[in-house]
């Protein structure tokens, strides 16, 4: 398909490669065989190979910036990026584990944070010689490239390599990318994210709900691909029944719902998760939060804090590319998953700076960009993406060394 092919419309989740229904039955075949298996692997990794060097590129010119910086201030770069903010909470749960009480403090309690990032963190450091915090800082790099990849796999299949490749970049490109190379969630939650998203556009069911389940041990905005890949799973049963794909649909929650009853059952009360989130200030308002910190932004501050202004301008951003993703006819399962995506992260009443980074595994939303550039010359597709990876170091860069609060 050409690389400036028109968006494929929401019904075309229901075609996949081979013309075969989602909730159709497939022929009956023999399993693929080992060897069958490492060769597809390594004919996807060698179409998603550009993609992986831009991603790699990009993410290495923010951290040689950040570096350069951080030494004329005298700062080290391995704990920022390892163990300081909310690196210390999923360090903290992979050494000592979970309160056992609510507690009436605010922002103290870790239960807040969901488990599978620092379960990970402990049982990989357990059988290597790495300290928790270096371990951590590994996964969620491995993890930002299992991520790319299927970012890529994802924009290729809807449009072609290039708008893949130009999806993945501008990924890597955006102000808060740096997180990706963090000791953070975000990074292990795309990869989910994509990979689950690719999954039910292929029409492979159980995958996509096991690893939305996964996404849903891991961010709290897992709820959000569970939504997409259970309401894309319960519209493909509408033509014909297909146990695979009810499994899909049924599998997708469990990970976020596992958790939050986990914790309602630790405390002794239903709501126990959403106390201990109103413990952190995050509640739900229906968006007046973010519209009285925007206005008061852009209205009344006569010098607003650059960090703040980049993320106020991200989140209105995204919700101008969420519209045009909808005029455009994505799949419904993005379209599910960045609308929801969008309805917690800007209808919370919650703290505000890290919003960009809660939109992060946002990456459908980039989709009309990434066709644009497509459509564009490469002379100035070029001068648009040099911008872009420059505008994203200097913006990591300041939020880890400017920026006093967390990123």
């Amino acid at each position: 398909m050409s690389s400036t092919a028109s968006p494929v419309p929401p019904e075309a989740i229901t075609q996949p490669s081979g013309g075969i229904l989602p909730g159709s039955r497939r022929p009956r075949s023999a399993p693929p065989s080992a060897a069958g298996l490492r060769a597809r692997l390594r004919r996807s990794l060698r179409r998603a190979a550009p993609a992986l060097l831009a991603y790699a590129g990009v993410r290495a010119t923010g951290l040689v910036l950040l570096t350069v910086w951080a030494r004329a201030a005298n700062q080290d770069v391995w704990h920022m990026l390892a163990a300081d903010w909310d690196s210390i909470w999923y360090l903290g749960i992979a050494d000592h584990g979970y309160v056992h009480e609510l507690g009436t403090k605010y922002d103290s309690n870790n239960l807040a944070f969901f488990p599978l990032y620092p379960v990970l963190v402990k049982a990989v450091a357990g059988v290597t010689p790495g300290t928790r915090a270096s371990v951590g800082l590994v996964i969620a790099v491995l993890s930002s490239f299992v991520a790319a990849w299927g970012i890529f796999a994802v924009g290729d299949r809807l449009h072609g390599s290039r708008v893949g490749v130009l999806l993945t970049v501008a990924w890597a490109a955006l102000p808060v990318g740096l997180v990706q190379w963090m000791g953070y969630t975000e990074s292990l939650f795309t990869a989910f994210v994509a990979w689950s998203l690719y999954a039910v556009l292929t029409g492979r069911w159980v995958w996509a709900g096991a690893l939305a389940a996964l996404s849903g041990l891991t961010r709290p905005t897992g709820i959000a691909l569970a939504a997409a890949v259970s309401l894309s799973a319960l519209c493909a049963l509408r033509p014909r029944f297909s146990a695979r794909v009810l499994a899909g649909a049924v599998l997708a929650p469990l990970g976020w719902l596992a958790y939050v009853g986990w914790v309602g059952l630790r405390l002794g009360r239903w709501d126990g998760y959403f106390a201990v989130q109103a413990l952190w200030h995050n509640q739900w308002d229906g968006g007046l939060e973010t519209l009285q910190r925007l206005r008061q932004l852009f209205v009344y501050d006569s010098t607003p804090e650059l960090f703040l202004v980049m993320v106020s301008l991200t989140l209105v951003a995204s919700v101008v590319l969420f519209a045009l993703s909808v005029r455009d006819r994505q799949p419904l399962p993005l379209l599910v998953f960045t609308g929801v995506l969008l309805v917690i992260v800007v209808g919370s009443g919650g703290v505000y700076f890290p919003r960009g980074r809660f939109l992060l595994p946002g990456f459908p939303l980039l989709l009309p960009l990434a066709l644009a550039v497509a459509r564009t010359s490469r002379r100035r597709a070029a001068v648009a993406i040099a911008c872009a990876v420059l505008g994203s170091a200097y913006c990591g860069a300041y939020m880890l060394l400017v920026w006093p609060s967390a990123p």
